[in-house]
């Protein structure tokens, strides 16, 4: 056997191992009925299932993940017509930050998720504590949020239809919201730079801020995660008050019409540079390209880089 027919072979096998759900499981799992996937598939090309013999659809883990990461963002306001081209830059910019992932590193990342899961439908927070400080001993902050913790989180927010599910995501948020400010306040430095992190008002859940503010932390800076419910208008007396080098607005929703104009405002009225970060730095970045505004972008594994990078003058583009 040639290795061109061995490779064939393997791949052949790989897809034959490879679990795939029929359309009305899809449905129960992601409680998103047959007739919008069906929509999605054909009208916008969101999810593109593989076919059975006698020609019925069937969906991937991948399939369901896309489905999963979809619901994300029609729940922040993005028309279905939008979303496709969201995930593609989203999955155009992780492959120049990162080499993708292995079929068997996902399998790792699926493994650690079903393990939170159970210890998450058993409110057993000392085997979360466990699993929780298992999977920060095996990879670096970036991994652990973005690719394990905040998809399955993810996952919770949206699965809250039958009884019991809207407890599990409170379980797992309020946990994951105290390891976050632990790892705030160890990563706290003395370093001269300050920093202030600010959520734009109703644009993001609590957790989801701290994480950023993980994943901003470095030990050449001090950062400042100011509380959820911020009010905009009272950031220039705050950073009056505090002074930092760098003031970053937080948001994960897609940006309104005057988005731009509102943070120029803001930009003119506060005595530092002004960045933006999260899903809306994303969504946004082409209508602030020029302004005074920074984006620093949502990939968690640059996210601390490009904030050193624009402290010092010369952040990536």
């Amino acid at each position: 056997m040639t290795e061109l027919a061995a490779a064939s072979a393997l791949a052949t096998a790989a897809l034959t191992q490879e679990e795939l759900f029929p359309i009305r499981e899809v449905s129960r799992l992601t409680g998103v009925n047959p007739v919008t996937l069906r929509a999605w598939e054909r009208r916008y090309g969101l999810i593109q299932p593989t076919r059975s013999d006698s020609g019925h659809r069937l969906y991937s883990q991948a399939n369901i993940d896309a489905v999963r990461s979809i619901l994300a963002w029609l729940e922040r306001g993005v028309a279905v017509s939008k979303v496709s081209k969201i995930l593609q830059r989203n999955e155009t910019q992780r492959a120049v930050s990162e080499p993708a992932p292995t079929d068997a590193l996902s399998g790792e990342w699926g493994e650690w998720q079903q393990q939170v899961q159970r210890a998450v439908s058993g409110f057993d927070e000392g085997r979360l504590e466990q699993v929780f400080g298992q999977i920060f001993a095996c990879y670096p902050l970036p991994v652990v949020f973005q690719d394990i913790l905040m998809p399955l989180w993810q996952q919770l927010l949206q699965r809250q239809r039958e009884f019991g599910q809207t407890s599990e995501w409170l379980f797992l948020d309020s946990f994951l919201r105290g390891r976050a400010l632990q790892r705030l306040q160890l990563a706290r430095s003395a370093a001269c730079e300050r920093v202030l992190l600010a959520a734009l008002p109703g644009q993001c859940h609590e957790l989801e801020l701290l994480v950023a503010g993980v994943l901003l932390s470095n030990p050449e800076v001090t950062l400042n995660v100011l509380p959820l419910g911020q009010p905009l208008e009272e950031l220039t007396l705050v950073c009056e008050k505090i002074q930092p080098q760098l003031l970053v607005l937080f948001s994960n929703h897609p940006p309104a019409a005057d988005f731009a104009r509102q943070l120029e405002r803001l930009a003119l009225t506060v005595d530092c540079p002004l960045a933006l970060a999260g899903e809306a730095a994303e969504l946004a970045s082409e209508h602030l390209a020029g302004s005074a505004i920074a984006c620093l972008g949502n990939d968690a594994r640059s996210l601390s880089r490009r904030l050193l990078q624009l402290l010092n003058g010369h952040m990536d583009t």
